[in-house]
């Protein structure tokens, strides 16, 4: 689902699966209708000549970390996450250009021109040398930011975001490696599924074991006036172009923590699923997935020498909300050794 590396790669040549919102308006904003219990104020910064980028702020005091969506998905997929930061740090996060409340421009989807839209937030909210935190294609703002601008930040964190598109030096993995071997398909939503984006939400968790906020689903996807889902709202013109935009960053010039889900976890479907066929699918890309995997960790931890690299086996892509408690540790830990 939402920035995951299954969507990533599918995305390279179906882009119509990865999920956004293309009309610039909050389901939660809406009067009368649901509302976001997240405890966020909701801004927006101009970053670019008619580009405005949602920014959510989850208050706290202490050093700023400024968290960055992955692909398909917005700032609203931390919605539960930022609060547990809040009591030791000021906590903001970022929707890209194309996605969520952000503006959809024609043009801007490189990794160097969302790496400076995010140098824009800082610049617009004053923020002196914050904590960078990436997930998933989020990691190509962070290295494109650390590459460029190591003055401009503290520290970065990847989680599970240091791949192809955050570290490329020729001695890791592709998202090209990545698709020879097709993983299995979990089954698709049933109609009582799709009635509300709380029966959605539950579907989601049965299949994956974990699930975003439901502010999340209600900013990727559409609804009907009889409140059931509908489809995703993302024009497949936005995850090309960022895919296409990619860069090949080499030198990260700052302290980094990258934690990597190696092996990665495919849901309980998955551990459920009597089906024989399935189950030696599964097997197969599996060896392949994980090899994959463990080979850019490799090169990112060879080729990043400030950087500590963390392994958290059969972790779901969205690692910061299938192992919380390791992540916010691991996070915090590596913080406080910032200057």
């Amino acid at each position: 689902m939402l920035g995951s590396m299954r969507a990533v790669a599918a995305a390279s040549a179906s882009i119509g699966v990865i999920a956004a919102l293309l009309v610039p308006v909050s389901y939660a904003q809406l009067p009368g209708l649901w509302r976001d219990p997240s405890a966020h104020k909701i801004q927006f910064v101009t970053v670019d000549r008619n580009v405005r980028l949602e920014v959510l702020d989850w208050g706290g005091s202490g050093r700023p970390i400024v968290l960055l969506s992955g692909l398909g998905g917005t700032a609203h997929a931390l919605d539960q996450f930022a609060p547990k930061l809040t009591k030791t740090f000021h906590v903001y996060g970022v929707t890209r250009r194309g996605f969520g409340a952000s503006s959809v421009p024609t043009s801007g989807y490189d990794s160097d021109r969302l790496g400076d839209d995010v140098l824009a937030v800082l610049d617009s909210l004053k923020l002196y040398k914050p904590v960078l935190v990436g997930l998933s294609f989020g990691g190509a703002e962070l290295s494109s930011v650390g590459s460029r601008r190591p003055d401009r930040v503290s520290g970065l964190v990847y989680l599970d975001a240091a791949y192809q598109y955050a570290y490329d030096d020729g001695t890791g993995s592709t998202l090209e490696d990545f698709q020879r071997v097709a993983p299995p398909q979990p089954p698709l939503p049933a109609a009582a599924d799709l009635a509300s984006f709380g029966a959605y939400q539950s579907w989601f968790e049965r299949i994956n074991g974990i699930a975003y906020p439901e502010a999340e689903f209600r900013q990727t996807m559409s609804s009907g006036p009889d409140g059931r889902v509908g489809e995703i709202r993302t024009p497949a013109s936005v995850p090309a172009a960022a895919l296409a935009g990619m860069k090949k960053y080499t030198s990260i010039r700052v302290p980094v923590l990258a934690i990597f889900a190696i092996p990665h976890d495919l849901g309980p479907w998955i551990r459920e699923n009597g089906d024989l066929a399935v189950r030696e699918a599964t097997d197969s890309f599996s060896v392949h997935e994980t090899a994959w995997a463990e080979k850019q960790a490799k090169a990112f931890e060879k080729g990043v020498p400030s950087a500590r690299v963390v392994r958290i086996p059969r972790a779901n892509h969205a690692v910061f909300l299938s192992n919380e408690a390791e992540v916010l540790h691991e996070m915090t830990s590596f913080i406080a050794t910032l200057k």
